[in-house]
């Protein structure tokens, strides 16, 4: 069987709280030919979320159709009923504009996305400062219960097991750092095209 050829692509993870989308956003206002993936989730949106913009919100059965429909190029039952996963018609609409899809997705998400397109991609993985400030990030953000924020927190101490799954690893613990580091190593791989 021929494997499918895809686009180069740029994979940005880290568990919830590690100050993934700040580093995305930095990125996409940066002029670089990139163009933000958007993802698909069965969650209802958090406030000032919109859907097309920050994920394509759909109900769990209507993602699960899709499933088996096979429009999904990965996708991952993060929690129970709450699904997320990268449409293969985002990656069409994207390379179509002659851009590079950046993907901000879930450790899971990100190593399927780097396994799908190898070498074709830079996996980077934002690790948080430690645990301990995770948390305070995710209790300052103030958008999850207290039970969401100690599963979020679990959930990250395993996922921060699994960075050495990707092709770089940046920790979060000077924004003004990390912005600096994750631009060189976009940069870097831009260039090589």
């Amino acid at each position: 069987m021929r494997r499918k050829k895809y686009a180069r692509v740029l994979i940005i993870s880290a568990p919830s709280g590690a100050g993934k989308s700040t580093l995305v956003n930095h990125l996409l206002n940066e002029g670089l030919p990139l163009l933000f993936s958007v993802s698909a989730t069965s969650r209802k949106p958090r406030q000032n979320e919109i859907d097309g913009r920050e994920y394509y919100f759909i109900t769990s059965a209507e993602f699960r159709k899709k499933i088996s429909r096979g429009e999904f190029i990965e996708w991952e039952e993060v929690y129970k009923d709450h699904y997320y996963g990268t449409l293969r018609s985002e990656i069409d609409r994207i390379t179509g504009e002659g851009k590079m899809p950046l993907f901000d997705v879930d450790v899971r998400g990100g190593i399927s996305l780097k396994k799908i397109f190898g070498d074709s991609a830079l996996a980077i993985f934002i690790m948080p400062p430690s645990v301990e400030e995770l948390r305070s990030r995710l209790l300052r953000r103030n958008t999850d219960s207290r039970d969401e924020i100690d599963m979020r927190v679990n959930k990250a101490a395993s996922e921060i097991l699994l960075a050495g799954k990707f092709d770089r690893v940046i920790v979060n613990d000077d924004l003004e750092k990390a912005c600096a580091e994750i631009m060189t190593a976009v940069k870097e791989f831009i260039e090589v095209q």
